[in-house]
């Protein structure tokens, strides 16, 4: 017997269809929730050091800080505006998905050295209200961050879930900036 290399393959059955379950997603859920206590835990258990790095050119740690956070919540507005050229809400090139991506990678990696910061100099604090929300919101951003990118990896996913966690992720990034970078600039004034 010979076989023809151009003939049709062998039909296979195709696999039974799966009801999407959304058991699925407690990985993710879980992950977010884990990565948000145990920072929360690691910065209220760890003794604060006070000042973890300060940069040449910048008068204070709080200075690079808030410029970082507002690089962050920069690339994080292109995120957004991105995001709705990608999804067909506005116009936008072919590169849209592209800045998409970049647009978060430079928003996550600029963000990480300010969360190290406040994680090892100040750890987690409640003596203001401010302070106390500015706190919480961190260890959710990046509690919110780790659910985004496993679902990324994931396969059919109902259109409003990833939007709705991306949205998330930008509101935690937008409220940590107010409570931080731009409180700085109010009160200690736009300086390096």
């Amino acid at each position: 017997m010979t076989a023809d290399p151009n003939a049709a393959t062998q039909a296979f059955p195709p696999p039974p269809h799966r009801r999407d379950s959304p058991a699925r997603y407690l990985v993710p859920a879980l992950v977010a929730a884990a990565v948000a206590v145990g920072l929360g835990v690691y910065g209220k258990v760890h003794d604060p050091a006070g000042t973890a790095f300060n940069l040449a050119g910048f008068s204070s740690t709080g200075a690079v800080k808030s410029w970082l956070a507002t690089t962050a919540f920069f690339f994080a507005l292109v995120q957004v505006v991105s995001a709705f050229m990608v999804y067909g809400k506005l116009p936008g090139p072919s590169w849209s998905a592209t800045l998409h991506r970049w647009s978060g990678r430079i928003a996550f990696l600029v963000a990480v050295p300010v969360a190290v910061h406040c994680l090892y100099a100040f750890g987690y604090q409640t003596y203001s209200t401010r302070v106390m929300w500015h706190s919480l919101l961190g260890c959710l951003f990046f509690g919110a961050f780790s659910a985004k990118m496993l679902l990324l990896r994931s396969e059919r996913l109902p259109g409003w879930l990833l939007p709705l966690v991306g949205g998330l992720v930008f509101t935690g990034l937008t409220l940590l900036w107010l409570t931080s970078a731009l409180w700085f600039f109010r009160t200690f004034g736009v300086s390096t």
